[in-house]
């Protein structure tokens, strides 16, 4: 028999033995050993779809060429190699089929490794999504489907994908956005690090700011998130986010504020805001709804008898007694409106969000950004397994002294 070590280079081979050696599969022991009618060991099947994500294949078919010419990585893997191989349709319904709670746990064993070897912390977190695509001709832009991005056109072979809208930026003149049908993955990430920390899985029709607190719930159980500070973009700007960091969490907040649908009102220096006739407005009261306080100003000649507004204002010739235009400005006195987000210190901070960001580029880099399962239990399942291969990608640099190569893949190959 010849030797397997002649199909495979050595540095890959090295950079997968190690991996494997630092995966910490032992919840799998909880589970049915084997899988398929000839019987293949689970572990080895996850061990395969961590290479497929660590070699960035999109698709089962690429995964089963490269272990069917490199019997050695398969062999890592734990398969059987004097027998015949997964096919396609076993991987498929592995995936199908595996329980996502079991990798969110393996996943919390490789954060926790990680925070005891004192790489990954919770003092700076930032939380952000991206958009996964379904695999739908709908998604096709030559596609000539009508109407291909309405909510009553759910694609027939993905029945669990939804519609949602991807925007490229959060300025509110920016337009570049665009609608797919698919998921979203949201992920909290250590912003020193890198690292990932927890991920969810979701229809892309859920807003991002409804899943956070659900997510900073969950990794509070196993990952304590006290006193941290709190990055985000815009679409996490929620009244409810700042007060549950603060009050639940004794933590700080860093979310640009959203000004979408606000127009600057201008104001005297002492906060008097200018009519549109240009008087300055005189102050009238508080008053209190929704949780919130706001000063209401007036017209300076409300009560006035005689004269003509230079504005011809609608509210001038009312025939009431209190004549004129009203305004309201809303008083901080809340933890949201109480942040001072154009100092030094905030933007200093926001910019550790780009890690979010740099992340989530090496996430789609796994395969990720397009799908070819219809389903979202297959979806889910995909996203978690790229978050343990980039994990344990980090957590195998660490323990063989190779830092540098923490978050890249192709660097720690070169140096294995």
């Amino acid at each position: 028999m010849q030797d397997i070590r002649l199909f495979t280079s050595q540095p890959k081979a090295k950079f997968y033995d190690d991996l494997f050696l630092n995966l910490d599969l032992s919840c799998m022991d909880t589970v049915e050993a084997r899988t398929g009618r000839k019987g293949y060991w689970k572990v080895a099947m996850l061990c395969a779809f961590i290479v497929m994500k660590c070699e960035g294949f999109s698709q089962i078919t690429d995964l089963v060429d490269y272990l069917e010419n490199n019997k050695l990585i398969a062999y890592y893997c734990g398969f059987d190699i004097t027998r015949e191989l997964p096919s396609y349709w076993t991987f498929n319904r592995f995936l199908r089929k595996l329980d996502n709670g079991l990798l969110k746990q393996i996943m919390k064993q490789q954060v926790l490794k990680l925070v005891k070897l004192g790489i990954v912390d919770t003092s700076f977190i930032g939380l952000d999504s991206t958009p996964v695509i379904a695999n739908t001709k709908l998604n096709n832009p030559k596609s000539f489907v009508k109407n291909k991005f309405s909510k009553e056109n759910q694609p027939k072979n993905d029945a669990d994908c939804r519609l949602g809208v991807h925007t490229a930026s959060n300025q509110i003149n920016d337009k570049n956005y665009e609608f797919y049908w698919g998921y979203k993955n949201h992920v909290l990430v250590d912003c020193i690090t890198g690292l990932p920390i927890f991920e969810l899985t979701t229809t892309a029709n859920v807003a991002d700011s409804t899943v956070a607190l659900d997510i900073l719930s969950k990794t509070n159980a196993f990952l304590s998130v006290r006193e941290c500070t709190f990055l985000a973009d815009k679409g996490y700007d929620i009244k409810a986010i700042y007060n549950t960091v603060r009050d639940t969490y004794q933590g700080d907040c860093v979310i640009p504020l959203n000004v979408r649908n606000t127009k600057a009102a201008k104001k005297l220096p002492v906060g008097n805001p200018i009519c549109e006739a240009g008087f300055a407005m005189h102050r009238d009261g508080k008053t209190k709804d929704n949780g919130r306080t706001r000063q209401k100003f007036c017209c300076p000649f409300r009560q006035s008898k005689s004269g003509v507004c230079p504005c011809n204002h609608k509210n001038w010739n009312n025939g009431k007694k209190n004549r004129g235009c009203t305004k309201y400005i809303t008083i901080p006195d809340d933890y949201r409106l109480s942040i001072q987000r154009d100092t030094v210190a905030f933007k200093s901070l926001y910019s550790l969000r780009t890690e979010c960001e740099r992340y989530n580029s090496r996430f789609k880099l796994t395969g990720q950004e397009r799908l070819w399962v219809c389903n979202e239990a297959s979806a889910s399942n995909l996203n978690t397994i790229s978050h343990i291969s980039l994990l344990s990608i980090a957590l195998a640099a660490v323990v063989t002294h190779r830092v540098t190569a923490m978050r890249s893949r192709k660097k720690l190959k070169r140096s294995a």
